[in-house]
């Protein structure tokens, strides 16, 4: 049944390609932009608090993936206050309208990020885990989550996703690892053995299409792929992909942390996670296994 859909951080790397599937079968997709441009635009400002409630009017569905980026900055404190901030207040600014207006959607789809986990090692992760450190990745995603939790206290059903390293070549972690293979070089990070848990972008936006089609789903969920692997894997599994050789060169951790300051855990910290939730409560995975993403990502290009 084709449902009208709002959607927050519909302009980014995730969000593009959502907004666009979300087209593909059959729904009515509104954008909530600070710079509305078209007529299923709206204007909102979640720093502010600002937004349009006309936005919400006959929308069955909320999928909120709105926040500035994790990686797009060096962490000084202003910064860090930003991205708590744009998450912890574009749910907010959604809550609030959905009170002023008495628009109550049928779910409220969140995102939210595996570094609520921390720094956890070769430990297997599930949902039921608490956060192994008080860093500032779990600090974020823990306040995200909790602002989430306000819109299901309102009476909304509500599912969030704890994302995973999302790959697509155009933008994310994977276009950075390929930058240097274009000149013959993989890098990784400091003995390469940290657990990444990665999903095919179109598997991640796949979860949010099925979450919005099934009204069984509520709570929280591990958006990874079922196989991890570990950072020089991926850096390999990368390079085979591409169908070129490639100089493997380390990038030592204290190199990491002298550029990046405390940004280098984005990269250093390992997380295991599990996807068996997901996939036992019916979501099936059209990449489930990392050789077979890169294929179908890398299958189009051709790399000189």
């Amino acid at each position: 049944m084709a449902q009208t859909i709002l959607l927050a951080g519909g302009t980014g790397f995730i969000g593009r390609r959502l907004a666009d599937m979300l087209r593909a079968k059959g729904h009515s997709v509104r954008l909530l932009t600070r710079f509305p441009k078209g007529a299923d635009q709206f204007a909102w400002n979640p720093l502010s608090g600002q937004m349009d409630d006309s936005a919400l009017v006959g929308v069955q569905v909320v999928i909120n993936l709105a926040g500035a980026g994790i990686a797009d900055g060096r962490w000084t404190a202003s910064r860090k206050k930003l991205i708590v901030e744009s998450r912890v207040q574009g749910a907010h600014t959604l809550l609030a309208a959905m009170q002023r207006t008495g628009c109550r959607p049928e779910v409220y789809l969140s995102a939210s990020a595996i570094g609520y986990y921390g720094n956890t090692g070769e430990r297997w992760l599930t949902e039921n885990d608490t956060p192994a450190d008080n860093g500032f990745l779990a600090r974020a995603s823990v306040a995200w989550e909790q602002a989430a939790e306000q819109v299901r206290a309102f009476g909304v059903r509500m599912v969030v996703f704890r994302i995973g390293i999302a790959l697509d070549l155009s933008g994310g972690a994977l276009r950075e690892i390929v930058r240097p293979m274009r000149f013959g070089i993989g890098t990784y990070f400091a003995n390469g053995n940290a657990w990444y848990s990665w999903i095919h972008r179109n598997d991640l936006c796949r979860m949010f299409l099925w979450a919005a089609e099934n009204p069984q789903i509520e709570g929280v969920f591990n958006a990874v792929a079922p196989q991890p692997v570990r950072n020089k894997v991926l850096v390999q599994a990368t390079a085979k992909a591409m169908g070129r050789p490639v100089l493997l060169l380390p990038v030592p951790a204290f190199a990491l942390r002298l550029v990046l300051g405390e940004m280098a855990n984005t990269v250093l910290f390992s997380n295991r996670i599990s996807a068996d939730k997901i996939v036992e409560a019916g979501f099936h995975f059209q990449s489930p296994e990392l050789g077979g993403a890169l294929e179908d990502i890398f299958g189009p290009c051709e790399f000189l």
